[in-house]
């Protein structure tokens, strides 16, 4: 199931030319927008203050439950955003973990990819690659203040970014956390494609408290990290400890 858009010249119902019916496979039923109880995200997130430290999630090893439970544990250790990104799971209970996650943590909660999921949850926003929606599309439908973030890897990502609110940018250093991600950029190219982005950058890929500087020194706004957070067998420490290593 994904959101469906379709462009038809002369009949568009956006000011970009995109048709957003419906999500394809009934996801709307299953899930009205938004879900009851769960109004649409408002500007109340300041970007980039939020992008400090991105807290992305692995798996659901210990279920739902537990996955809440290592989240909040990061975010009461400082971390300013939640992502969520679970590749192998369907979308009904994906909408199920976002919406647990909205309702227990305090910071933004972006769903990785599906901007779908994200509405129907109540989620504060999405985050999109290179494959994905581009960001120019969604902000034609999405509502006001709805956050969107862009993978951006090379300058031919780049223009998939238009419309975004910020990037993330890497593999920075080498990582077995995406199998995908690609080979390491470094500093000095994650620099070069922020400048290049014209948006607040967001630095991911082997990132941890010893090279946390360096990253922000070459102009990030902040960190995003997987198994730094969520493999840590105490989730709040670690994130604190990330958080001190920018100087926060």
């Amino acid at each position: 199931m994904a959101l469906v858009m379709w462009w038809a010249p002369g009949r568009a119902n956006n000011r970009f030319g995109w048709h957003v019916p419906h999500v394809a496979g009934g996801l709307s039923a299953l899930f009205p927008f938004p879900a009851p109880g769960l109004s649409i995200p408002d500007s109340r997130f300041s970007i980039p203050d939020v992008l400090r430290l991105v807290a992305i999630t692995d798996d659901l090893r210990d279920g739902t439950d537990g996955l809440v439970r290592r989240a909040s544990a990061a975010v009461r250790g400082g971390a300013t955003m939640v992502q969520l990104r679970l590749k192998d799971v369907d979308p009904r209970e994906l909408v199920q973990v976002a919406r647990a996650l909205v309702e227990a943590v305090p910071v933004p909660v972006i769903v990785n990819d599906r901007a779908d999921v994200a509405l129907a949850s109540g989620a504060a926003g999405v985050h999109v690659g290179v494959d994905d929606i581009p960001a120019v599309a969604l902000r034609a439908v999405v509502p006001l203040g709805f956050i969107i973030g862009a993978s951006v890897g090379s300058d031919a990502e780049i223009s998939a970014a238009a419309g975004a609110d910020y990037v993330g940018i890497g593999p920075v250093f080498s990582t077995t956390s995406k199998a995908d991600a690609g080979d390491a950029i470094g500093p000095g190219e994650f620099a070069r494609l922020a400048r290049l982005s014209g948006l607040p950058a967001v630095a991911i890929g082997g990132i941890g408290p010893s090279n946390c500087r360096d990253i922000l020194a070459a102009g990030a706004h902040g960190v995003a990290v997987i198994r730094a957070i969520f493999a840590a067998s105490d989730p709040e420490r670690a994130a604190r400890e990330l958080l001190s290593a920018t100087g926060s």
